[in-house]
């Protein structure tokens, strides 16, 4: 037999961005452990709307931990208190009967409220842009051996790959950085023979973006790591960091020489 719960939830309410916002107390009863976090604010919501009240706001999409679209901080912690989650993969199983649980949405410039518990996180969008794209032709499907990738490297690749784009990281982040998530866009590609071709420009351009956004700066605090739900690690921010000094030095050589062409 599944065990039930009551909960009292302080929920963050905004009508729109310029609204101040302000907390909100509601009652969730009959809450069994099995639900997810996001089906006990279902729960909600649909008692809200049989008051005719507004329901709470709030992202999702897959939840099945993929796509990236939940983020609460919950209790004060992004995705909540269980690592390696997302929202939408959290139980209420986490929480003791009578809990209390404060949601906020992720606190950041670069992610304004639109309203409640959803923010704008089209900054993420517009730094992969910036990343352009690969030049190397694809054409039909080839043979999964034709180029041929060091294991290491495909490895890493593969664990920078993971992001999910959920802003966990700047969220948890007291800087609000958005480095692990550029490290990890940027390690992807730049770690794989397809992506070599642009992997100056890309890393500058990115990193550009990300300044340009209003994103924070990383003071190594690794509160990013922590609160990532698929564990990417800080050590692609030491490689992002690598690639774009590299760049710059190079892209400033090119200058003089590009300087004497033109004069000539």
């Amino acid at each position: 037999m599944s065990k039930t719960m009551n909960l009292t939830l302080h929920v963050w309410r905004q009508t729109n961005r310029s609204d101040a916002g302000r907390f909100e107390r509601y009652e969730a009863k009959g809450i069994t452990e099995h639900m997810s976090f996001l089906e006990m604010l279902d729960v909600v919501n649909e008692g809200l709307l049989a008051k005719g009240e507004e329901p709470i706001h709030f992202d999702h999409d897959c939840r099945e931990g993929i796509c990236g679209m939940c983020g609460l901080v919950i209790n004060g912690e992004p995705h909540g208190p269980q690592q390696a989650t997302t929202t939408c993969q959290l139980h209420m199983r986490q929480f003791e009967d009578g809990a209390e649980i404060v949601i906020e949405p992720w606190r950041a410039d670069a992610f304004p409220v639109l309203r409640d518990l959803v923010v704008d996180r089209g900054a993420f969008d517009r730094i992969i842009q910036a990343g352009g794209y690969v030049s190397v032709r694809t054409g039909s499907a080839r043979d999964a051996n034709d180029q041929l990738v060091p294991k290491e490297a495909a490895d890493l690749a593969m664990d920078a790959a993971q992001c999910i784009g959920c802003g966990a990281c700047v969220a948890a982040c007291p800087n609000a950085s958005a480095s692990l998530f550029v490290a990890a866009k940027v390690a992807h590609l730049g770690l794989l023979p397809q992506g070599q071709p642009e992997r100056q420009e890309r890393v500058r351009n990115m990193v550009a973006q990300m300044d340009a956004e209003g994103f924070g700066h990383c003071t190594n605090h690794l509160e990013c790591e922590a609160a990532c739900p698929k564990q990417i690690s800080v050590e692609f921010i030491a490689r992002m960091n690598r690639d774009f000094l590299v760049s710059m030095m190079a892209s400033r050589q090119e200058l003089p020489a590009r300087g004497r062409k033109s004069s000539g």
